[in-house]
């Protein structure tokens, strides 16, 4: 005879609920039932279906079972042993590896009487498997958190996962030099650990550099290079061919530079490029690698470090639906992500947005991107003739290296489409003045280009370690500071260093120019200005110049009077 609900009777957590009288007898079995149907933990049913608060359920548990109740608000995700136990046991017995204890797993889980789940983690990791109970509620969110958190992050990298890091760009093809032992065991695990270090480091190029006694490799981080490591010299040429392996190169050849490209596999869901360059030395090889990470370019407009102003300009701009914008500033200054963040602004399903550049370096969906190949005769002119047969709406060319890119990026502004660019000059003024020297027409220049934007890269000074610096007033009116700012009372912090940063910083910051063509602008220009004389006229419109955007900067405590002077001053 089938047992039937009325004749169930609870037993374990669910009959010690009852005789605490937090839940009936009836909602018991309903939820055991219930729970059952649904192949759904029990104490998830009660807090899905509201019946009971987790809260409530993992003290009396903890009364009825003898074990300890954890918050979870303590544990740092980060650091859990994840890597020991299967994601999808983790998700479908909701059960979390908190700590290991030699052969002993701590596992957190709302329910201490789910003996299938601890059978199953135990016959899979092969360890004793012991309860700590958490609140259900918290477990799930703290599931989610530490699996997202240890997929986008270094710390769940295991040290003997250095060995087999996922290259996917390597190829047995390229392994005819024997004698280099390129697939030496501790030569690919101390590769990938460089490589490991840098991306934790948030660092945007490594150099590996041979001298006739040393073998040097440096970061680069918050835009300086920093030494890290000086491995034995001996064994510099296996490096440079192991790094030459992976990036597809031809390991035989040393006498001429190489280009390259790694693709390292972090995680399920984390890629990380790396643009690889050789260059024959007196010494050897060097190599240098940037680090690309397409996640550079999600930072979003508010967080550029743009002041209300500037971005409010920068936004009109990018709306228009043709015109031209140009990005100037040295190499390094952040050019590519201020336009990818444009162009993810701009990036929806109704516009077709095309890219060519030298080469892609942040790949991104929706946005059809084009490397630039001179060896086969694709350049960014023949890309852009190429990109205006194809029904675009906004094209970016990489860089307006010369006059024919130039006037084909212009004729395309001016007919229709919203065209971005970059340019190598010192300020927005002097941009204006360049594309004339160039040869661009100057009612092309002035009718063609919305807004010029000029931008460098300054250091965050720590939060954490910053110290107020004492100035004298002479010196501030020196720097740049009006009386009026000083006397309101300025305070300027130095750099100091602790464990939490560089040398007294912490990650970076952009000072922008940002300068819109005005109609007075553009009858200058036409009239032949120079760069001194549309300076003038973009001061008399209100637009600062680099180093008063890096002054107010420094008045706000977010980078320091020395940074601003390196980065602004000739």
């Amino acid at each position: 005879m089938a047992t039937t609900q009325s004749t169930l009777k609870p037993s374990g957590l669910a009959w010690r609920l009852v005789r605490d009288r937090l839940i009936s007898e009836s909602q018991a079995q309903t939820a055991s039932l219930e729970s059952a149907k649904r192949r759904q933990p029990f104490v998830q049913y009660l807090v899905e279906q509201k019946i009971l608060d987790s809260r409530r359920i993992a003290i009396a548990a903890s009364n009825e079972f003898g074990v300890p109740l954890l918050d979870l608000g303590a544990i740092d995700l980060l650091d859990l042993p994840l890597n020991l136990v299967d994601e999808k046991l983790i998700r479908k017995h909701r059960a979390l590896p908190i700590y290991r204890r030699g052969n002993r797993l701590f596992l957190a889980l709302a329910d201490p009487t789910n003996d299938q789940a601890l059978e199953e983690v135990r016959f899979n990791t092969g360890l004793t498997t012991e309860v700590v109970l958490v609140e259900e509620s918290k477990l799930a969110a703290a599931i989610d958190q530490a699996i997202e958190a240890q997929d986008t992050t270094m710390t769940g990298l295991m040290d003997t996962e250095l060995d087999n890091l996922d290259i996917a760009n390597e190829d047995d093809e390229k392994k005819d030099d024997k004698d280099l032992n390129v697939d030496d065991a501790p030569i690919v695990r101390y590769v990938n650990k460089i490589l490991v270090d840098a991306i934790s480091g948030g660092a945007s190029d490594i150099h590996f550099e041979p001298y006739e006694k040393t073998f040097r490799i440096r970061f680069r981080q918050d835009g300086m290079l920093r030494e890290v490591a000086y491995p034995p010299v001996n064994i510099s040429s296996r490096l440079v061919a192991r790094l030459k392996v992976m990036s597809r190169m031809n390991i035989a050849e040393r006498r001429v530079p190489q280009d390259g490209r790694i693709k390292l596999k972090l995680s399920r869901s984390r890629d990380i490029d790396f643009r690889v360059n050789t260059l024959p030395t007196l010494y050897g090889e060097k190599v240098v690698l940037r680090i690309l990470d397409s996640s550079s370019a999600q930072v979003g407009i508010e967080n550029l470090g743009m002041e209300v102003e500037q971005r409010e300009a920068f936004m009109k701009a990018i709306a228009k639906p043709y015109g031209m914008i140009l990005v100037t500033g040295p190499t390094g200054s952040g050019k590519t992500v201020s336009l990818y963040t444009a162009l993810n602004i701009l990036n929806k399903s109704e516009v077709n947005i095309s890219t060519v550049e030298d080469p892609v370096e942040i790949q991104v969906n929706g946005i059809n991107q084009v490397n630039m190949n001179p060896k086969t005769g694709l350049t960014f002119a023949s890309a852009l003739r190429a990109f205006l047969r194809q029904d675009p709406d906004i094209v970016m060319v990489g860089e307006i290296r010369d006059l024919e890119t130039a006037e084909i990026a212009v004729k395309a502004a001016q007919t229709g489409h919203l065209v971005l660019s970059t340019l190598h000059t010192n300020d927005a003024p002097q941009t204006l003045t360049r594309l004339a020297n160039m040869g661009v027409a100057p009612f092309n220049i002035a009718s063609s280009i919305l807004l010029i934007m000029a931008q460098r890269l300054t250091r965050k000074l720590c939060v954490h370690c910053r110290t107020v610096e004492d100035v004298p007033r002479e010196a501030l009116l020196e720097e740049g500071f009006t009386p009026e700012e000083i006397d309101e009372g300025l305070t300027i912090y130095r750099a100091v260093g602790c464990e939490r940063c560089t040398n007294g910083y912490k990650g970076r910051l952009g000072i922008f120019q940002v300068m819109t063509v005005s109609d007075a602008m553009g009858r200058l220009i036409m009239e032949g200005g120079n760069a001194m004389q549309l300076a003038d006229q973009a001061r008399k419109e209100g637009v600062g110049d680099l180093r008063a955007s890096g002054l107010r900067k420094v008045k706000a405590g977010l980078t320091s009077l020395e940074e601003v002077n390196r980065v602004t001053k000739d």
